[in-house]
């Protein structure tokens, strides 16, 4: 065919083609989309491996058609539960399916006062649910909706812990063996409650038996002195991430910053507690290492003004906690701005839907930093078919529309949620005063 010919043909394709009120055919054909109805949102509670999952399921008019989300509030997972059946529910039914954006912007204020944790996790479950769906109607995974990859797939890092030094170490050099350029080193648990005797508030009997205790100065001064065996243990190719947990106050934190700059830290954890968050400019004036901040961070006003004066480099918050993909997104976009890049919280308590919804948007967002890593074993990949998974440090998703994951209703039931509330354990200083995360 001559040039013309080819030009012609396309012109007259059905992409060009245009009717005389201006509209094209292929602009008729799109706008017409299935009129899906929510009829029902419900909660699937589980707990395949002893830790409490709460999963949304969106049911629609379109028959086998439906979305999953993930809700999980593990110290709180029964109130969600009740959120998700009592109120999302009857609020969402008869809404079309198509517009995620109305939902959650009505949806946050249904309750007049903003929401909090519990009803921001049943919120999320609902968004991720409505983004699956949509994917599903679109055939293509939700990544693609949100622009496409940018990478071929997630970095993540792991998790290398011992009660000494050298124990800490040998794992970091085991997980490098594994493929993983990134390890978040801990010595001990958080805070290093191993590191004190008795406490003295134990002796009296004040507290609970199960309550921790921490040393400021013990654990501040372990820090230091795994990082700098790591370090020349394991060498510099490998990342070293560590996580304070909130759990000393600012000026120990700085102390602890300055002395680790020497070993490079991929980046420090959540250093103080929301409370404290007015010391973040302080601290970034005062050390070089770089900051992730923001895990337990509930409203958007918590982080805005922080990322939009540069106080950390990464975005730590946790995508149920903030009301799931849609805001999610609004936070990355607003992080390429300011040079702040995504670690969204990625712990044990969030369900491989959860996970999912999380490798979807750092597929997807340029200022994609690192992930936590996931490790599901078969009991809850039966629970959850199709779960993201790990391949040399990389975190994978299976590549089907939407968030990609199952679940077998029958098989969760087999793990219902314990019957008492799961809380987080209390941790303490030696004379028995509260210490917050």
């Amino acid at each position: 065919m001559k040039r013309r010919d080819i030009l012609k043909g396309a012109l007259l394709s059905p992409l060009a083609l245009t009717s005389l009120n201006g509209h094209s055919e292929s602009t008729t054909k799109v706008t017409n989309l299935p009129d899906v109805k929510i009829t029902r949102v419900k909660a699937i509670a589980s707990a395949p491996n002893g830790i409490e999952l709460v999963i949304v399921k969106v049911e629609t008019s379109e028959p086998g058609l439906y979305g999953l989300g993930c809700a999980t509030f593990r110290q709180r997972a029964h109130s969600v539960v009740i959120a998700v059946d009592k109120y999302l529910d009857d609020f969402c039914r008869g809404k079309s399916v198509h517009n995620i954006e109305d939902i959650w912007q009505t949806a946050y204020v249904s309750s007049y006062w903003r929401n909090g944790p519990v009803l921001n996790n049943a919120l999320s479950g609902l968004d991720q649910a409505l983004w699956d769906i949509k994917g599903k109607l679109a055939g293509m995974p939700v990544y693609q909706l949100l622009g496409g990859k940018c990478r071929f797939a997630v970095d993540t890092y792991t998790h290398a812990s011992g009660k000494t030094k050298e124990e800490v170490a040998d794992n970091v050099l085991k997980f490098m063996e594994q493929g993983y350029r990134h390890v978040r080193i801990q010595l001990g648990g958080y805070g290093s409650t191993h590191l004190v005797e008795t406490p003295d508030y134990k002796k009296v009997g004040f507290g609970q038996a199960d309550d921790n205790t921490i040393n400021p100065q013990a654990y501040v001064k372990g820090a230091i002195d795994m990082f700098e065996h790591v370090r020349k243990v394991c060498g510099e190719k490998v990342e070293l991430l560590h996580d304070v947990h909130e759990r000393v106050q600012p000026m120990n934190v700085i102390h602890m910053m300055r002395n680790l700059e020497d070993y490079r830290p991929f980046f420090i954890e959540d250093p103080i507690s929301p409370e404290n968050r007015h010391w973040l400019e302080t601290i970034r004036q005062k050390t070089s290492v770089p900051i992730a901040m923001g895990e337990l961070y509930n409203n958007q006003n918590e982080w805005l003004d922080p990322m939009a004066q540069r106080q950390f480099d990464f975005i730590r918050i946790h995508i149920s906690q903030i009301g799931g993909i849609t805001p999610a997104m609004k936070v990355a976009r607003l992080g390429e701005w300011f040079n702040v890049r995504t670690a969204w919280h990625g712990p044990g308590d969030v369900s491989p839907i959860g996970h999912a919804a999380n490798a979807h948007i750092d597929l997807a967002v340029w200022n994609f930093g690192i992930q936590e890593a996931v490790h599901f074993n078969d009991r809850l990949r039966e629970v959850f078919p199709d779960a993201p998974f790990m391949k040399d440090g990389y975190m994978h998703i299976v590549e089907k529309p939407g968030l990609g994951v199952d679940i077998d209703e029958k098989k969760a039931a087999k793990y219902p949620l314990p019957t008492f509330n799961y809380n987080w354990t209390q941790l303490r200083k030696n004379d028995g005063t509260p210490v917050r995360p």
